[in-house]
């Protein structure tokens, strides 16, 4: 029997969209946790967050779990690794960040099927990665980093790749136009009118010719465009993929851009904080403080008078996978990415901040267990919310 059409114009969208993040978030405990940040914010609301260490007022993820850590390329080709998603971006309390990356790994460990004691040590590992980066103690992954394999792994992938392995990635061809079908659908006439006039904006133009092989006065123009359904908590926004050609009509090259419905911040922001009032400005402004090579490729703009932010895909922009890992490798991961929040956190710190805030996170250390008590108690918590609600969340979805 041939399968019904779905009505994807915009009308019908939403009840897809929410369909579709609730098959995700039943595949599994960890895509459950990725995909619920308000669970979190919740469990902070509620009083738990009051036990957490306070720490300087500085521009945090938001939602800083590993699906948001990964290789990401600046204009000029570089790659480091980076947060690479800022929607929850506030200028707020730092220890978020760093129980939010606990949960998530711990998440993953259990998911590897790992014992709880390694958890344990990958909790201290966490605390001490981070306060490495705080006092400018860093490494970087390299191929004799065995027990860093993982990350190595899609590092390498990551400076290898070119366009033709993006567009086969993200839209399944190498050819010039997008494929409508499970994950791109058709744009109604308003949507390609908005999108037509915001590319022909100077300060579009400027954001794709700032790559540095660009010519500053290339022209671009658009090839195609659709409504893009991807990620998970971002499912039910506006969401969009535009291919541009750009240069010369006879030796163009091709850019794919993700435009993306900024919204308001689930993570609490510190009292008084400066932030921009504006949406998408706010994600922009975050990036820019905690990972330069994502903030420099995005800009700020309204589109159906909401605000999106425009980002250029770059083929080097990869998420870390870490479905199945080995003991050694979860609690150096652990160490690892810590570092790499720690580093984001600590460039908007001086040193006299930083220091005070390394001792802030050492008290309630026990003789027993390296890891502060806080950190340990919150994630513990966490597991066996986010374990409930998942459950539930899956028994819910079988009797829908």
């Amino acid at each position: 029997m041939p399968q019904k059409a779905i009505d994807t114009t915009p009308a019908h969208r939403q009840a897809i969209l929410e369909e579709r993040r609730k098959l995700k978030m039943a595949g599994s405990a960890h895509a459950y946790v990725r995909g619920n940040t308000l669970q979190f914010y919740e469990w902070l609301n509620v009083g738990s967050g009051d036990k957490l260490p306070q720490g300087p007022p500085i521009w945090i993820c938001g939602d800083c779990h590993v699906g948001n850590l990964g290789p990401v390329a600046n204009a000029g080709g570089k790659v480091e690794i980076e947060i690479r998603d800022l929607d929850q971006t506030v200028i707020g309390n730092p220890a978020h960040d760093l129980v939010r990356l606990g949960l998530s790994l711990a998440m993953a460990a259990r998911g590897s099927d790992l014992p709880g004691v390694t958890t344990a040590v990958m909790m201290e590992h966490i605390v001490e990665g981070y306060q490495n980066a705080l006092s400018g103690k860093t490494r970087k992954p390299t191929k004799n980093s065995p027990k860093l394999r993982p990350i190595v792994k899609v590092l390498r992938q990551s400076t290898k790749r070119e366009w033709r392995h993006l567009a086969q990635e993200r839209i399944d061809d190498v050819k010039p136009t997008i494929p409508l079908g499970e994950r791109f659908w058709a744009l109604d006439k308003r949507e390609k009118t908005e999108i037509a006039k915001l590319f022909e904006t100077e300060k579009v133009r400027k954001l794709i010719t700032s790559l540095k092989h660009r010519d500053d006065d290339a022209k671009i123009r658009v090839l195609d465009a659709a409504y893009w359904m991807k990620g998970c908590s971002s499912l039910g926004r506006l969401r969009y993929a535009v291919l541009l050609g750009v240069g010369p009509k006879k030796d163009k090259e091709y850019s794919l851009v993700d435009i993306k419905e900024a919204v308001h911040a689930a993570a609490p922001a510190a009292k008084n904080a400066g932030m921009p009032k504006d949406f998408a400005k706010r994600v922009v402004t975050g990036a820019c403080n905690l990972s330069p090579f994502l903030g420099e490729r995005m800009l700020a703009a309204p589109f159906l008078s909401r605000p999106v932010v425009l980002r250029e895909l770059m083929p080097q922009d990869l998420k870390l996978e870490m479905d199945r890992l080995t003991r050694d490798e979860a609690i150096a991961a652990a160490s690892f990415l810590a570092g790499v929040v720690g580093k984001a956190h600590a460039r908007q710190m001086d040193a006299s901040t930083r220091k005070s805030w390394t001792a802030v996170l050492n008290r309630n250390r026990s003789k027993s267990l390296d890891a502060p008590g806080w950190m340990w108690r919150s994630v513990v918590e966490l597991i066996a919310t986010h374990e409930t609600a998942y459950l539930e969340h899956c028994r819910r979805y079988a009797l829908a």
